[in-house]
């Protein structure tokens, strides 16, 4: 019964190297046509444009023109997600030759309503968390009215009569 049970374990195993090496071909041949069109694609120019957040080349690259703003702010994580929600398309660029580092951020010409919305709400919630005070800034305040709110806890004993 065990070299029974051998013997088909080897077989699968011998099947499916003959598969594995049959598709590996076929794959090769799929991705070298593959390759041969996109050369073709590359050449007549219809090579697809990327979206959202992209390198600073990529941007300038695409043909259009490109204008950029400068912010000083180290959480650029949060306007990047406004940009997403807007489809904007984007480029960051940290200048670290300032003492504090400085972003540049590059946007395409042609999403300027995009573009102004994206601004505005990201203007908006750095406006609303700046005027909130911070949560280690009213815990302090509340650490102190309960400091100064405790009562003297010394044990009385009094006997009612």
């Amino acid at each position: 019964m065990q070299e029974e049970v051998e013997n088909r374990s080897v077989t699968l195993v011998v099947s499916g190297t003959k598969f594995t090496g049959r598709l590996l071909h076929s794959a090769i041949l799929k991705y070298m046509a593959h390759r041969k069109e996109r050369k073709g694609q590359r050449d007549r120019g219809t090579s697809v444009k990327p979206k959202g957040k992209q390198t600073v080349k990529e941007l300038v690259g695409q043909g259009e023109g490109a204008s950029s703003i400068e912010l000083s702010d180290p959480s650029i994580r949060g306007f990047d997600r406004i940009a997403r929600k807007y489809g904007v398309d984007y480029a960051v660029k940290k200048d670290s030759r300032a003492s504090p580092p400085k972003y540049l951020i590059f946007f395409k010409a042609r999403d300027a309503d995009a573009l102004n919305a994206a601004f505005t709400e990201y203007s908006t919630r750095k406006i609303r968390k700046a005027s909130r005070p911070s949560v280690l800034t009213r815990l302090a305040h509340f650490k102190e009215l309960v400091k100064h709110a405790v009562p003297d806890r010394t044990r009385r004993k009094e006997r009612e009569r």
